[in-house]
């Protein structure tokens, strides 16, 4: 039999419709492509079979977690050259908005041929079954309060070392600030500390941090700015970690760590609510009843500031789909709206919105600053999760950091007010006084 990586080369070039920009190593160790090129490794035929009987993203996420495929050297260039060829086209793209992108390829005769060939070189027999880290267990409709638990634990309560690992002492799971060239520690203090002083946190008010992670905002805001703090997650390991840190910081008669769905909340008024990373765990189906429940709870002049991630808009929003590895591997269920989108949701529940800022590059320096976390152990973050998982986050940061470097998606920072009937929003006259703290 001839080497499989001319073959594949081949093959690739013919299904794309041009020339591949990394080079492939096969099974047979025969490899094919642009000699320097970061490589492409195809460990097992498997790897074809899985993309054969799913064919795109989640085919591929498939063979990238069980380890039948692999990247060899700059994991950010070959990602960026496989998204430039294989999603950035003008015409994948337009496939994509009319829908008839794959029955176009499955009509073409050369493309049929191709694909026929390709199962030649996956060999007989049904694909294997997919890895154990995908999350297939789902029932119901989404965003129940059952569902949200299980999507939340299968993301979240994968091992707080694990966790510890890839967030650094800062334990804060979300886009840091980054200034002056300081640590990713820093960055994430001076993140949180940005957040309390747009919420204008003072002693004795009360502070609500919805979906609270390993409790490092509440920790802050109690330590530094005096408030009582409560913070709820649907995560039992998020929440056994922040309870531990709160007594370890002598803070439990501040600070309260609650395992509660936001919807359950209902001891409100508090004076400021924080909801950081949050949001995109809502559902676009929620999002009305989130922005609701959230001026319910807050006082009137009280303050939200609502962080978070925002995908582009489409010219035909109801052509969303939520990204195939991310829904299976990474947050089942998370969907991404655009800013506008938030806004005026936040709006129709009431709220005055008086500050958006995008921190969308300072995303992408977070995001390469958790993969070097984790590359740096790598072995470690095996043996605390498993090989697919350590694979999954790698893969999942790596693609994320260069989404937002190119503005694929975006993230931002909406400071909102209950605004009293008198009109009196209590925000300063001068636009962003926080930043002179």
């Amino acid at each position: 039999m001839s080497a499989a990586a001319p073959q594949l080369l081949a093959l690739a070039e013919k299904l794309l419709g041009g020339p591949v920009p990394v080079r492939i190593r096969a099974w047979d160790r025969s490899e094919a492509g642009p000699p320097g090129a970061p490589v492409l490794v195809i460990r097992h035929r498997r790897a074809l079979r899985r993309i054969l009987w799913r064919p795109g993203e989640l085919g591929l996420a498939r063979a990238w977690v069980a380890g039948e495929l692999d990247v060899e050297g700059d994991l950010y260039e070959a990602l960026d050259l496989l998204a430039e060829l294989i999603w950035e086209r003008p015409e994948a793209a337009e496939g994509e908005r009319s829908g008839r992108g794959a029955l176009a390829l499955a009509r073409d005769p050369e493309v049929r041929a191709a694909a026929r060939s390709l199962a030649r070189l996956a060999g007989p027999g049904l694909p294997p079954p997919p890895p154990r880290e995908e999350n297939r267990r789902r029932t119901g409709l989404r965003h129940t309060l059952r569902r949200d638990r299980a999507a939340i634990s299968h993301h979240y309560d994968v091992g707080n070392e694990f966790y510890e690992l890839v967030l650094g002492p800062s334990m804060v799971y979300s886009c840091a600030y980054w200034q002056d060239g300081g640590s990713l520690e820093d960055a994430q203090r001076d993140k949180i500390d940005l957040i309390c002083r747009k919420l204008a946190l003072r002693e004795g008010q009360r502070l609500l941090d919805v979906g609270g992670g390993w409790g490092s905002l509440v920790l802050h805001a109690a330590r530094e700015y005096g408030v009582s703090a409560v913070a709820v997650t649907l995560s039992r390991e998020q929440a056994a970690y922040a309870r531990k840190r709160v007594a370890e910081e002598g803070l439990t008669d501040r600070v309260e760590i609650r395992v509660q769905d936001y919807r359950e909340v209902a001891d409100g008024p508090y004076d400021a609510i924080s909801s950081v990373g949050m949001a995109e765990h809502v559902g676009k189906a929620r999002y009305a009843e989130y922005a609701a429940d959230l001026h319910r709870l807050l006082r009137p002049g009280g303050r939200l500031l609502n962080h978070q991630i925002a995908r582009r808009p489409l010219a035909d929003e109801e052509a969303y789909e939520v990204d195939e590895f991310i829904d299976a591997y990474v947050f089942p269920d998370g969907e991404l709206a655009p800013v506008g989108r938030t806004v005026g949701a936040l709006e129709e529940a009431g709220f005055e919105v008086r500050d958006v800022e995008s921190l969308r590059e300072h995303y992408a320096l977070t995001l390469r600053a958790w993969v070097a976390n984790l590359e740096s152990d790598f072995g470690r973050a095996v043996r605390l999760s498993s090989p697919g998982r350590a694979r999954i986050w790698r893969l999942y940061m790596a693609a994320s950091a260069l989404a937002f470097e190119r503005n694929r998606i975006g993230v931002n920072q909406v400071l909102a007010v209950k605004t009293p009937e008198s009109g009196a929003s209590g925000l300063p006259l001068r636009a962003r006084e926080w930043n002179d703290a």
